[in-house]
């Protein structure tokens, strides 16, 4: 199969103007692809697809793809590469056609950006069927033509970062259990030589007097694991690192404070900030990226049991700070505290964690962008800037003093795990309550709740567990690595 680009004609009945790769095919078919588009019906819009047969004997199904308008460049007002996105779209949109033809293999137009061509077919083409009998045809995407085959090869390493992630989220709880995170991460990293990861266990949490992440861990029968992931790709090994911390807990049933049973299955992607960091660090790596790069992912379950938390109990964190927990489905925070705590061993250039954190935030943004609380106007210019050329968009959210004197604001001890007035401002106050934990001058914490899951609103991705913002993080550490902090 072929996938070819066509941009919106400038007015309705002109000519289609197709794409350079398009162009060359239709001289080779004297015409022929032209002429079809003209008489088959309107101009293409953006994302729609046209499929001809018989064109040509070395690509018996072509899929000619709409692009919109040709430069469209950087739109303001959605805060993203518009070009960019119509690529990712219109390839992905095209790929599946193909997949739904049983075809094995197509060439993609890299349609004048190989690497949001590549984005585009290697999403686009996702799904998570490990456990299904019957699968969907595999597809191997392959550039149509050979100048931008780096551009085209970074893509798709960026995609199947992101894909890893979406793989870890998807799985179903008691597939991916911490452990099982762990060494799959070990796993995808084992060729690199600059690379070494430990796997931590609760003896060596009890040890770090890690109290608030075993205060989530104690009510499940799965043991909790520390991820420690460290990539030297610095040209100095003791240059500062950029460190990561993800959220890792791969099934939040809520704990005593219970969530309700329907759509509880979801919270098997609970650890999506640790799939995020770590599948964002297993491409930089790919990527021979020249960073320090520190993972750092606190896996465990969150269960009801007897030996589980209560609502009003009291737990230490460890940097000594003593936390009520008022609801023990606040937990993320709990993790991310100790972690974020551990984090500041390592004199880090930037801290930047990651969670599906609070409900809140989804109800702030829903899935259009990642939440961004950061201390450091440096490190938010990066990940904005990031997130312009990968589409997959971060919004700055405040850290003002204000939600601080409502986590601060406790009965029983320094802070209380909710704020005070219950569900105003919800993910202002986890952040509030995070920046407690944080004395590192670039801090950014991302929560991702919103963008955990896709239904059909990035078209480039299939129903399910999104990944976001993998490819971001990835683009963000590529820009850093050509930069330093002030």
């Amino acid at each position: 199969g072929l996938v070819l680009g066509v941009y919106s004609s400038e007015k309705e009945g002109s000519a289609a103007r197709l794409t350079n790769a398009g162009d060359a095919f239709d001289r080779l078919v004297s015409g022929k692809l032209r002429e079809l588009l003209t008489v088959s019906g309107p101009s293409l819009k953006k994302g729609k697809t046209r499929i001809f047969h018989g064109l040509h004997q070395d690509f018996p199904s072509v899929v000619v793809v709409g692009l919109g308008k040709q430069n469209a460049g950087v739109n303001d007002q959605e805060n993203w590469n518009e070009d960019k996105e119509n690529i990712r779209a219109a390839v992905a949109a095209g790929c599946r056609q193909i997949q739904d033809l049983e075809i094995p293999c197509v060439e993609v137009d890299p349609c004048g950006d190989a690497q949001a061509a590549a984005e585009g077919a290697v999403l686009g083409l996702h799904e998570y069927n490990e456990l299904k009998q019957k699968k969907k045809p595999v597809v191997t995407p392959q550039l149509h033509g050979s100048d931008e085959s780096e551009a085209w090869q970074k893509g798709v390493i960026y995609a199947e970062g992101q894909n890893l992630a979406r793989y870890l989220m998807e799985a179903p709880a008691n597939y991916i259990t911490p452990i099982k995170f762990a060494e799959h991460i070990e796993q995808k990293l084992r060729s690199f030589s600059n690379v070494k990861v430990n796997i931590r266990p609760e003896s060596w949490i009890a040890t770090q007097q890690m109290g608030a992440f075993l205060s989530v861990a104690k009510g499940s029968v799965e043991p909790p694991i520390f991820l420690e992931i460290h990539y030297s790709g610095g040209a100095n090994t003791n240059d500062s690192p950029l460190v990561f911390v993800g959220k890792g807990v791969t099934f939040d049933s809520g704990g005593i404070s219970l969530k309700p049973s329907s759509g509880m299955d979801a919270m098997r992607a609970d650890m999506g900030g640790a799939a995020t960091i770590c599948s964002a660090i297993v491409t930089a790596a790919a990527l021979n990226l020249p960073l320090n790069i520190i993972g750092l992912a606190p896996l465990c379950e969150n269960m009801p049991s007897g030996k589980a938390t209560k609502p009003g109990d009291v737990v230490r964190a460890k940097n000594g700070k003593t936390i009520q927990v008022d609801n023990t489905d606040a937990e993320g925070r709990l993790l991310l505290a100790d972690a974020l705590c551990y984090a500041h061993n390592f004199n880090a250039r930037a801290i930047v964690n990651a969670a599906t954190l609070t409900g809140a935030m989804d109800v702030a943004l829903g899935s259009a962008a990642t939440g961004v609380f950061t201390n450091s106007s440096w490190l938010w210019t990066h990940l904005y800037e990031a997130s312009i050329s990968t589409g997959d968009r971060v919004w700055r959210m405040p850290l003002f003093e204000h939600y601080t004197k409502q986590v601060t604001d406790c009965p029983l001890a320094d802070l209380s795990n909710i704020g005070k007035y219950s569900r105003a401002g919800g993910a202002c106050t986890a952040a509030a309550f995070l920046k407690e934990f944080v004395t590192a001058s670039h801090w950014a914490h991302l929560d991702i709740a919103g963008v955990m899951s896709n239904k059909d609103e990035v078209p480039y991705l299939r129903k399910g567990m999104a990944g976001r913002p993998t490819r971001t993080l990835v683009e963000f550490m590529a820009r850093l690595s050509q930069d330093s902090p002030n």
